[in-house]
């Protein structure tokens, strides 16, 4: 696969870690970390949960818990979590802290975060967004007004409900119901013409983003609530990504069964469709990404919004300001992605 991004030049970034006595009562307790149960996870929670038990004294006690992306915010939210694997929109809505380098991103085609279109983009008047994902519904609205101009009307496309569901010009799928054998059963729509499921154009927002920007995407991080130290579980987190991009073979011959792909493509999905590590040019997406999602006034809220065609001025104040990788140093990685 040709790179449509600049390089990830493997950099780790400093953690802001919390002095505070709430931090000093939780420093060695058991933490709670919650991760999705997507294919484009298992990499980053590869015996994780394991591995933590079978640690040295030093490791964070962690229980892992799943669920969908966007809940996992809100679970974050109500304290329910300590750590969790969120949208990076969230991260902006919340101001919550990134830790660690880990991240789920791609550098051109995502392969499974599509938008489907009944019309010309420039056309979409009514937009159907995954009920499952705000990064992804944040990007399709970024990607249509920046190139289009346009703000369509938006509305939820409830979990479990496929594009026939809606008749709405464009519809958004993430995840597994995104991907397949034939590009999931969205795909398979698509090929029924005249039904409500047809489509005349498709667009991997990946793909779109990386070469409208000339930068990767950073679809989630790991975050922590304030109050949290990771000191210990970090270095935890690093090594389960490390463990699972390692063991990507072994990973796609376990899935891919359960997500209808072959294990040559479900193998080619982790390892040529996805990136996880945040470096220099992943932190310049992420800001770039906070800005035009801030402008847009798509910080303010969780839920999606309606919007009417209006024009578009630059924010006059920043977004929320969560804790992003910064002050970054060269580390040497035995990886090589891409």
């Amino acid at each position: 696969m040709r790179p449509l991004c600049p390089a990830d030049h493997r950099t780790l970034p400093s953690s802001r870690q919390p002095t505070d006595a709430a931090a000093a009562k939780r420093a060695g307790a058991e933490v709670r970390v919650g991760a999705v149960q997507y294919l484009n996870t298992k990499p980053l929670v590869h015996g994780l949960a394991t591995a933590a038990s079978a640690s040295s004294p030093q490791a964070s006690r962690l229980t892992l818990s799943y669920d969908l992306p966007s809940r996992l915010a809100d679970r974050l939210t109500a304290g329910s979590l300590d750590v969790a694997l969120i949208p990076i929109v969230e991260v902006f809505r919340g101001g919550w802290r990134v830790i660690t380098d880990v991240c789920i991103g791609c550098r051109g085609p995502v392969m499974s975060v599509k938008l489907f279109f009944r019309t010309a983009p420039q056309r979409v008047r009514r937009l159907a967004l995954d009920e499952g994902s705000r990064t992804s519904a944040a990007l399709s609205q970024v990607l249509l007004y920046e190139r289009f101009g346009i703000r369509p009307e938006v509305e939820p496309l409830p979990i479990g409900s496929g594009p026939e569901a809606t008749d709405a010009d464009a519809v958004l799928l993430i995840g597994d119901r995104a991907i397949g054998p034939h590009g999931g059963p969205a795909d398979r729509a698509r090929q029924t013409a005249g039904s409500p499921g047809s489509f005349q154009l498709v667009w991997d927002l990946g793909d779109e983003w990386c070469r409208w920007t000339g930068l990767p995407f950073v679809f989630a991080a790991w975050a922590a609530r304030p109050g949290v130290s990771t000191a210990t579980l970090e270095p935890q987190l690093t090594a389960a990504r490390d463990r699972g991009v390692a063991n990507l073979a072994a990973i796609a011959a376990a899935e891919a069964p359960r997500h209808g792909l072959t294990v040559p493509q479900c193998l080619s999905y982790l390892h040529d469709n996805l990136h996880y590590h945040i470096g220099p040019a992943e932190q310049e997406a992420m800001q770039r990404f906070r800005q035009l999602t801030g402008s847009l006034g798509l910080l303010g809220t969780s839920k999606p919004q309606s919007h009417s065609p209006a024009s578009h001025s630059p924010a006059s104040h920043s977004p929320h300001s969560a804790q992003l990788p910064h002050n970054t140093r060269t580390t040497a990685s035995p990886l090589n992605e891409e």
